[in-house]
């Protein structure tokens, strides 16, 4: 066919940015959470510390994939999607389930919540409320055909 053209979007859709802005919002989240634990242990900080370095060697290395995901690499959006979207929603989401699971009185749950538990609470919220919106995001129309294009 002659006079025929691929269109190529060089423009980056919304929903590719709002996945990027809810992966690095998780990715912060998560920060927050480890420091406020490591804070939290006390007499053995340097041991949670220490606890914290393979964590954030590996959101170092989600804010890389996030940065080639952002610049269109599907092979990112496959690795994030699996990654942050099933890996990690899992790890965010058992250790809670199990408790909520594990009680037949959920405002016991709450009973004498101090101010640090409620902040973390927060703090997993945003996280799991962040990749949910950012992994969807991702494959919008819009989103799915500019990373097609790719």
């Amino acid at each position: 066919m002659t006079g025929t053209a691929i269109l190529v979007s060089s423009t980056r859709p919304r929903a590719v940015d709002i996945a990027f802005g809810g992966l690095v919002t998780a990715l912060a989240a998560g920060v927050a959470e480890g420091l406020l634990r490591a804070v939290r242990g006390g007499d053995e900080f340097g041991a949670t510390a220490t606890g914290l370095l393979p964590r954030l060697a590996i959101y170092l290395a989600v804010a890389g994939v996030a940065v080639y995901m952002l610049n269109g690499s599907r092979v990112a959006r496959a690795l994030l999607t699996v990654g942050i979207g099933v890996v990690g929603l899992l790890s965010l989401i058992i250790e809670p389930l199990a408790v909520l699971l594990s009680t037949d009185d959920f405002a016991a749950l709450f009973d004498g919540m101090s101010a640090d538990s409620a902040v973390l609470a927060g703090c997993r919220t945003v996280h799991i409320l962040a990749v949910v919106i950012a992994i969807p995001a991702m494959y919008t129309p819009a989103a799915h055909r500019w990373f097609t294009q790719r």
